[in-house]
Formats: structure tokens, sequence, C-alpha cells
């Protein structure tokens, strides 16, 4: 069953901090994440950002500083916390052995669910795999699987859904599946907390995107505030070069007929 929720924004961070004997991962990390959404932690490898993620889940304790998610303190109700969220990492754990729809019945099982079996053919329909729910997962694609992945974390309806990097390792194709599944998710109400180090993803994702540098957030906002950040813009003439389209349609002609070179 899922906590039941308090008022306040779904995540505030502050003073977060975690080291790994002499490696200062995070130096004072502050954000808050208004409830409904996405947002966007965006920063390089080994910038901090699934260390906090790990933090705000449960799973590793911070050093000095206070999170709290869905108005629950990590450190002093970590239970709650659980009950909350949903986690879902780099790789999509789903059993390759099962069909699509018996990794979610089993998901549903476990959360002690009344019909586990409605459950999951709600869920296949609503992510667009139901003609693929008596498969095995082995034959997905990589985007059906982080779909199904996906389904499976929204089990019990949890209000704040943490996406570690989920297009890590996926064809561009497949990454456009999963942003439309999240995009998705907010629709619905869902508060999501991504991480991510493509820069075209957080553009198109995030509400609200804040860059984790060297353990700090070093700026936070939404894409128009932080475009106001750099100088405007200037025109200048710049002689454009012919890209081999331009190539390509006048050799070829619009209509793909051949013109008559002289």
């Amino acid at each position: 069953m899922t906590a039941r929720s308090t008022a306040g924004p779904a995540i505030r961070v502050r003073g977060l901090e975690k080291s790994y004997k002499d490696l200062s991962v995070l130096r004072g990390v502050d954000f808050d994440v208004d409830r409904g959404g996405v947002f966007a932690l965006l920063g390089s490898n080994g910038a901090g950002k699934t260390t906090v993620v790990k933090i705000l889940s449960t799973l590793l304790k911070a050093d000095a500083g206070t999170a709290g998610v869905n108005g629950f303190d990590v450190a002093a109700q970590p239970a709650k916390v659980r009950d909350s969220i949903s986690l879902t990492g780099q790789f999509a754990a789903v059993d390759e052995i099962l069909t699509g729809r018996e990794n979610l019945v089993l998901v549903a099982r476990l959360r002690h669910l009344r019909d586990p079996g409605a459950v999951a053919d709600d869920l296949l329909a609503r992510f667009s795999l139901t003609d693929a729910g008596g498969r095995k997962v082995a034959t997905y694609s990589g985007g059906m699987r982080r779909r199904l992945d996906i389904a499976m974390s929204l089990i019990g309806d949890p209000p704040i859904i943490f996406l570690d990097e989920p297009t890590t390792g996926l064809d561009p194709q497949a990454r456009i599946e999963v942003w439309r599944t999240v995009k998705e998710l907010t629709e619905n109400g869902t508060t999501v907390l991504l991480t991510t180090q493509y820069l075209d993803e957080a553009e198109q994702l995030a509400d609200r995107i804040a860059i984790l540098h060297r353990g700090r957030i070093i700026v936070d906002g939404t894409l128009d505030e932080l475009k106001r950040l750099l100088p405007p813009a200037t025109v200048e003439y710049v002689e454009k070069q012919p890209s081999l389209e331009d190539v390509f349609l006048a050799l070829v002609g619009d209509d793909g007929t051949d013109k008559e070179r002289s």
C-alpha cells in the first residue's frame, strides 16, 4: 500500500553530503521537486547522480544533510519512503524467461494486490504492449523491455518514480519510446525524478533541470530560465555551404527523377 502523502514538495534535499573514503561525491546538495512533472538531474558520469537517487530511495545513507520524499524523512522513516516510490535503474530488471504479462503478474502478487491479472492487462494496454504480452521478454526489443520495466515500477501506483539514466545503451528509436512513456506518466500525475547525462533528454522531458557538478547543484530552473543565463544570441551573416541533402536533391530532384546535367 502506498504511504499517504503530506503537503509540500514531492522531494526536498538540503545539505546532502556523501564520501567514499577520500572521494567526496556530494558536497552539500540542495533542491526541491514539485509534485507532478519531470525533474531532471543532469550531470556527467561520476557527478553523483546515482548516489543522490540511492540516498533518496533509502539504499544508501548520507554522511550529512537531510532528505524528504513524499513528506517522509529518508533516514527516520525509510519504510514510508519505500512505500511512496519506485526505482528503475540503468538496466531493465525484467525476467527474460517469463512473458511480459507474467512479469507484471509476478510483481502484482508480490505487492499483494487484488486481481494481479487485471493489473497486468491494464498496464500492458497502457504501455502498448498488449500484443507482446504473451511473448517471452527475451524476444523484446530494448525499448519494449524498458517500457515493461517502467510498467512494473508503476504497480501499486507509487506517487514518485526515480528513473536513473533510463535510456542508457538504447538506440534512438528505443529512446523515443521511453521518452513517450515518461511523458505519459506525468500526464497521470506521477512525479518523476530523472537522472541523465544526455542534454537532449533533459530538454525534451524536464519541467525543471538541476545541473549537478563536482558534488553540488550549480544551477536549478526551467529550460527557459537556464537559457537566459547566457548572453543574447547575435545574428551574423554566415555563408551556407551545401549539405549532402542539397546535393542529392539538386541531382535527383524532389520527386526522385534524375535532372539532366549539361
